[in-house]
């Protein structure tokens, strides 16, 4: 019994103890399952099984997830037909197709569900369960609330999308970029080009120029466009040049860039600047000449920029400010007036300094600001200060000293005009082109007998006309007078004519255009010169009258004294000849000397009539074929006892050939000729010399300047005598004697009366001319020159 109470003791410790450790062991199971309840419960995945008969077993945050309360008991329970709970019947049915699948064939699953009414979005992954977690052929299922990952996934996607767009919004934009554009390799090969450096380069496709390495621009300064791509990317800094390029065979300016970006490569685009170039060379080529252009006017111009320094100054700018170089270089212009004002070339102020400052001020002016400075040395300057868009100023400086001046002289010149305009005795208006009156003076008033209130209020022309026309004899010719008005002033030429006046008085008008576009009436009472003007007329018909009785007179007396003249001749020959008987040697000189007076008198008797002749246009001419130099060595031949009677040496130069023929009548021309012939062996003294030289010359004017250029005869007598004056010259063919003019020649005066005038006329009638040039004490020349 006590072995049995022993061991009954003995078992109910150990019962006793096994209990409190299966307890203690129960109690850590129950612990740990609700440990693991817990994790499972806050797992962001939940577990759903899914029994072969299909019951469900789902934790109750899967139940919420749903929109239940409680979870269902079976799967066909999650659609109960509730617009806000559960799974749509289509959805249902893909679960429940997929959780068969998995308990038939072990297959997982994955899907993707969406609760009716809620936003959430579930993301299921199945399979066939562990045997020790639920009863064979069971379903387990995770479900992921991937409502955030969704939403994210969305997010990227859109994020995705919308980059792709724009990356292939980015490459359109790089691919129809009018410039070259290209992406390189850290290493700076070529990746990628546009279709714009694919026609730079004259290649077919990008992917040629790729391959091929065809580089847009050439090699500079001994680098390749990838070794300056490679710098620019190991600077990590922009690289930019310009450089020349042949694009479609012509070299253009471009200015390349290189931009590094970051470590992935090198990006470039190149900007054709060749017109851009061709425009900076333009202005630049326009502003030399803009500025040459302002050195060449006469007022000071002066450019200034923003910073209010100087950037140009012409010439007369320099000299109208009296300014050096060292003034002038980026000098401020405040430095500038200072500059100025120590030589004197701005005004003297009380207070220069607020002076200056005002000045300055014109940089921010909103319009021209101008000002007239009077200088300490009498000069006057006209300024004026254009602000620049930008911020500048240009100044402009004008020296007014002159045009003051001559603004004086101006008035002073309009009050001496109305003097002179009054004094004149001449009635003068002047009109402008629309007609007014605009001057006159008293005479233009009393000549038409126009009120001067009238004339005053500046009338029109026609108004004028109109009160002129009532003093006329005629009233019509009004018309005219204003015609000639306007064309003065409109039509811009000179016209003129006469009217009668109603009290007998006679008029002349002329309407001449001025340079400023006005028209000037002068008019001219022409009564009293009319009435001297018949006068006149009437005493030149008298004249002319009793010309022509002289010159019938003269014809007679000339054809009168010939008969008697030719009976005393024959006589006088008759007794020379010894037919009344012998003479003693006093009557044979008497007979000598009546022959050579009769010899004399006839020439003169020809000389004069034919010098009436010549003067009336009526001297007949017998013209022929005449050898110019044998007329001439006949005269000297017969001249030749006188030659050596009186000691003198005459030259005589030329020949026939030389010489050649004219048409002349050689009777007419040969007493011409020896007119003046004479002349000068009357006019040189004892043992002097004569030159005669007959030639051809080209024909000349009486002022020394070139003729026609004809080939003219000449004939020039020139002796070495005393010479003539200027006087005496004049009177040389008035046909008085001529006295010489030196006192060793006396006795040796020309020869007088008709022989220098009518040579002149017979010569003139040759349609020739008779030249006389003359020295005191350098002899006299006759220059004749025939056709």
């Amino acid at each position: 019994m006590g072995l049995l109470l022993a061991a009954w003791a003995v078992a109910a410790g150990w019962a006793v103890l096994s209990s409190l450790a299966r307890g203690r062991a129960a109690a850590g199971a129950v612990r740990q399952a609700r440990r693991l309840a817990r994790m499972v419960e806050e797992s962001p995945a939940q577990l759903l099984i899914v029994r072969s008969d299909g019951r469900i077993e789902g934790s109750p945050r899967l139940a919420s997830w749903l929109g239940f309360s409680a979870m269902p008991q079976f799967l066909s329970e999650l659609d109960d037909g509730k617009p806000d709970r559960g799974l749509s019947a289509e959805q249902l049915a893909q679960l429940t197709e997929a959780v068969l699948s998995a308990q038939r064939t072990s297959r997982s699953f994955d899907l993707a569900l969406s609760p009716r009414g809620s936003r959430r979005s579930l993301s299921l992954r199945g399979g066939l369960v562990d045997p020790q977690v639920a009863p064979a052929g069971s379903a387990q299922v995770w479900v992921f609330d991937a409502s955030e990952a969704e939403t994210q996934i969305a997010r990227m996607r859109a994020e995705t999308a919308r980059s792709k767009s724009d990356f292939l919004a980015l490459v359109g934009l790089i691919e129809a970029a009018p410039i070259p554009m290209w992406f390189r390799s850290p290493q700076g090969e070529l990746r990628l080009v546009n279709s714009a450096y694919v026609r730079a380069v004259g290649a077919e496709n990008a992917e040629s120029v790729v391959n091929g390495g065809l580089e847009l621009v050439e090699r500079i300064d001994g680098q390749t466009p990838a070794q300056v791509a490679a710098r620019a990317m190991l600077e990590k800094r922009p690289a930019e040049r310009i450089v020349a390029a042949t694009i479609g065979g012509q070299r253009r300016a471009l200015r390349v860039s290189d931009l590094p970006l970051g470590d992935e490569g090198v990006a470039g685009y190149a900007i054709d600047i060749e017109e851009m170039e061709e425009i900076s060379r333009a202005f630049r080529a326009f502003r030399e000449a803009q500025r040459s252009m302002l050195d060449l006017l006469s007022s000071g111009v002066a450019q200034f920029d923003a910073r209010h320094r100087l950037t140009f100054a012409n010439q007369p700018f320099q000299r109208l400010f009296a300014l050096s170089p060292a003034d002038l270089h980026d000098a401020p212009f405040e430095r500038l007036l200072d500059a100025a004002r120590e030589t004197g070339r701005v005004p003297e102020m009380r207070d220069y300094r607020a002076w200056r400052k005002e000045r300055a001020e014109w940089f921010a002016a909103s319009e021209a600001q101008e000002e007239a400075w009077p200088l300490s040395d009498g000069t006057h300057l006209r300024v004026v200060a254009q602000p620049m868009p930008d911020g500048g100023l240009l100044l402009v400086v004008e020296d007014r000293t002159e045009t003051l001046r001559i603004s004086a002289m101006r008035d002073t010149l309009l009050r001496t005009r109305t003097a002179t305009f009054d004094s004149l005795f001449e009635a003068v208006a002047v009109f402008a082109p629309d007609g007014r009156l605009q001057l006159w003076n008293r005479l233009f008033a009393s000549a038409w007998g126009l009120e001067a209130e009238v004339l005053d209020a500046h009338p029109h022309v026609d108004d004028v006309m109109k009160r002129i026309a009532a003093q006329l004899a005629r009233p019509d010719q009004a018309q005219a007078v204003g015609d000639g008005v306007r064309a003065a002033t409109l039509e811009r030429r000179q016209t003129g004519g006469r009217v009668a006046l109603a009290d007998g008085r006679t008029l002349e008008y002329a309407g001449v255009p001025l340079p400023d576009g006005n028209g000037l009436l002068t008019v001219l009472d022409i009564t009293d010169s009319q009435k001297a003007e018949e006068a006149l007329r009437e005493r030149n018909a008298a004249l002319v009258e009793a010309d022509q009785l002289k010159t019938r007179f003269l014809a007679n007396m000339s054809y009168e004294f010939r008969t008697p003249l030719t009976s005393i001749g024959g006589f006088a020959e008759l007794l020379e000849a010894g037919l009344g008987g012998d003479l003693s040697e006093s009557g044979r000189e008497y007979v000598a000397a009546i022959l050579t007076s009769v010899g004399r008198l006839t020439d003169q008797i020809e000389n004069v009539l034919d010098l009436s002749q010549s003067e009336a246009g009526m001297l007949p001419l017998a013209l022929e074929p005449v050898d110019l130099f044998a007329l001439m060595r006949d005269l000297v031949q017969e001249r030749e006892a006188v030659v050596t009677e009186k000691h003198l040496e005459l030259d005589l130069r030329g020949s026939s050939l030389n010489a050649g023929k004219i048409e002349a009548d050689p009777r007419r021309l040969g007493r011409a000729l020896a007119h003046l012939l004479d002349n000068a062996l009357d006019a040189t003294p004892s043992g002097g010399r004569i030159l005669v030289e007959v030639g051809r010359h080209r024909s000349r004017q009486k002022d020394g300047k070139n003729g026609d250029g004809k080939q003219r005869a000449r004939v020039v007598i020139s002796d070495n005598g005393p010479g003539m004056d200027r006087a005496a010259l004049a009177r040389a063919f008035d046909g008085l004697p001529i006295q010489p003019t030196s006192p060793d020649a006396k006795g040796a005066a020309r020869r007088q009366g008709l022989g220098l005038p009518l040579a002149r006329q017979l010569i003139e009638a040759h349609g020739g001319n008779l030249e006389l040039l003359s020295e005191p004490g350098q002899g006299t020349a006759a220059i004749v020159e025939l056709d």
